[in-house]
């Protein structure tokens, strides 16, 4: 948190792998603080919490190329979202043989 100033341009690669979903909230709330005061970052995530940062552009990179999306289009929030809406079929569907 430190290493942060304003008016810098910062790119993270992944910035979520060893943060805890609460740490995640912490994280988005210090891009904030460094988004008003003219920072400007540049994040690779797979994180949806992340992603849901207000006014955030999400580009997907895939096969085809670079596009504009947004966070519930995103596979990353679908599996989330299909998990946390009905888990004992999603872990049904994981462990059948």
């Amino acid at each position: 948190m430190e290493r942060f100033q304003g008016q810098g341009l910062y790119i993270l690669d992944g910035p979520e792998a060893a943060l805890s979903p609460a740490r995640q909230l912490s994280l988005l709330s210090r891009i904030n603080e460094l988004v008003q005061q003219e920072s400007q970052l540049i994040i690779s995530t797979h994180s949806p919490i992340i992603m849901a940062y207000p006014h955030a552009k999400l580009l997907q990179l895939t096969t085809e190329g670079m596009n504009e999306t947004s966070l519930e289009e995103t596979d990353h929030y679908t599996v989330m979202k299909q998990f946390f809406d009905d888990k004992e079929r999603l872990l049904h569907y994981l462990f059948q043989s």
